[in-house]
């Protein structure tokens, strides 16, 4: 196959996954994940390898013989890149390149190059570039290693351990290059959520919800239904990056911000989650989180953990939350949907496709939004505009008792943060 035809048809690839005595049997076939995140890259699956250990190898990750097991199948199926469904140490990486001869990546690289090609903002492409420097910096050896075996072939030496001679003081440089860009990317997120902090400022006095989930839950096609905000809705992994927040109003022109932020996914890359603090600020700044759950997807519980487990990495796990079972039109039934469920875990059934179950989501956030608030009462003089504004832009006015034309008794439900100077009546 041609240099030009392979580009528009993708990298063959073979997948890798190891089984340890430890990880929970999933209901999706082995690697089916892996599969999706390869093809959303661009790749052309070829092949799977699944094996099974008791402990990871420490050199070769799945040991040498299943090593040169895969160098047959590269070979036979004519493979350009090899994907780990796990992380990878550097000397593994290396080892298994010089055993396999072709490109070797692990999960984390390769949801870095989805992200790469999804940032479309300014903020988005600092994020990823921060994040792709921070995995690269321990890994700069692993790439001059080609230049090692190109050195030995010139010169007749035996290759040595590590790098040696020019290459040595290549990664030198190199390494001084990255721990400079990667300075200057941490100072420009810093400048970025310092506006981000800005144009949230005028957000701070409404109730603030935020849409959190595995990748290809829903929740954009729910922020559009709720909002109807125009938004990107593809099926595809990690479709959008970039957090989007509308104005919901719910009924009894109540209104909240709705904001919907990246997807999670098994195995998110902790220089990926660490860059992505000024778009998560979101999730850990909200009043509400909407647990948006693909009910149809057969790993549906194992996805709700790993969602449990990034939100106590950027620490929202305290917020409060209510679980959306999104897509229960693609159910065959409800019986399905007790079945997840199960007695401790109850949610909200919904399809944000048709707006099935909309107004019990409405009547939830409702019930959560005037909890989070108190009954106070306000004396003021009726020309004071700016006190009856606030009250009426921060809560809602329940009643107002003029008294003469000197004072107005209003009794108002503010939320907490707001009430502090006003007398409570309950």
């Amino acid at each position: 196959m041609d240099a030009g035809r392979k580009r528009e048809r993708g990298e063959r690839s073979l997948l890798v996954g190891l089984v340890l005595p430890q990880d929970e049997p999933g209901y999706e076939k082995p690697l089916a994940e892996l599969a999706r995140l390869a093809e959303t890259a661009g790749a052309v699956v070829v092949d799977r390898v699944v094996q099974k250990r008791r402990r990871v190898h420490p050199a070769t990750f799945v040991g040498r013989g299943k090593a040169r097991e895969i160098r047959e199948l590269v070979e036979a199926f004519g493979i350009d890149l090899v994907i780990f469904d796990h992380d990878l140490s550097p000397a593994q990486g290396r080892n298994l390149e010089k055993i396999l001869d072709v490109n070797v990546i692990d999960r984390s690289e390769l949801i870095l190059d989805i992200f790469a090609t999804r940032a479309r903002t300014r903020q988005a492409r600092v994020q990823v570039g921060l994040a792709q420097l921070e995995y690269l910096r321990p890994r700069l050896r692993r790439m001059w290693t080609h230049l090692d075996r190109q050195q030995a072939a010139g010169s007749g030496r035996a290759v040595g351990i590590g790098t040696r001679g020019p290459g040595e003081t290549q990664i030198e440089v190199d390494r001084r290059i990255v721990r400079r860009r990667i300075q200057v990317l941490k100072r420009e997120l810093e400048e970025i959520e310092r506006q981000r902090n800005t144009r949230a400022a005028g957000r701070r006095g409404f109730f603030t919800v935020s849409l959190v989930g595995y990748t290809n839950a829903g929740k954009s096609t729910l922020l559009r239904c709720l909002t109807g905000a125009e938004t990107l809705i593809e099926d595809r992994l990690f479709a959008t990056l970039d957090t989007k927040t509308r104005a919901w109003n719910l009924p009894g022109r109540k209104r909240v911000f709705l904001s919907d932020t990246v997807g999670f996914i098994r195995g998110l890359p902790h220089h990926l989650v660490a860059s992505f603090h000024a778009t998560l600020a979101e999730t850990r700044e909200a009043d509400l989180l909407l647990h948006v759950v693909d009910a149809s997807n057969p790993d549906a519980s194992a996805q709700m953990a790993t969602v449990e487990e990034v939100l106590r990495e950027v620490g929202a796990a305290h917020i409060p939350r209510i679980t959306v079972w999104n897509k229960v039109d693609l159910l065959p039934d409800r019986m399905a949907l007790q079945l997840l469920e199960g007695p401790h875990r109850k949610g909200l059934p919904l399809s944000a496709l048709t707006g099935e179950g909309v107004p019990d989501l409405e009547a939830a956030v409702l019930e959560v939004l005037d909890a989070a608030q108190v009954t106070v009462e306000v004396l003021a003089h009726p020309g004071d505009g700016r006190l009856l504004a606030f009250l009426a832009e921060k809560g809602s006015i329940l009643r107002r008792e003029y008294r003469g034309g000197e004072e107005v008794r209003i009794v108002a439900r503010l939320p907490r943060r707001y009430a502090g100077g006003f007398r409570r009546l309950e």
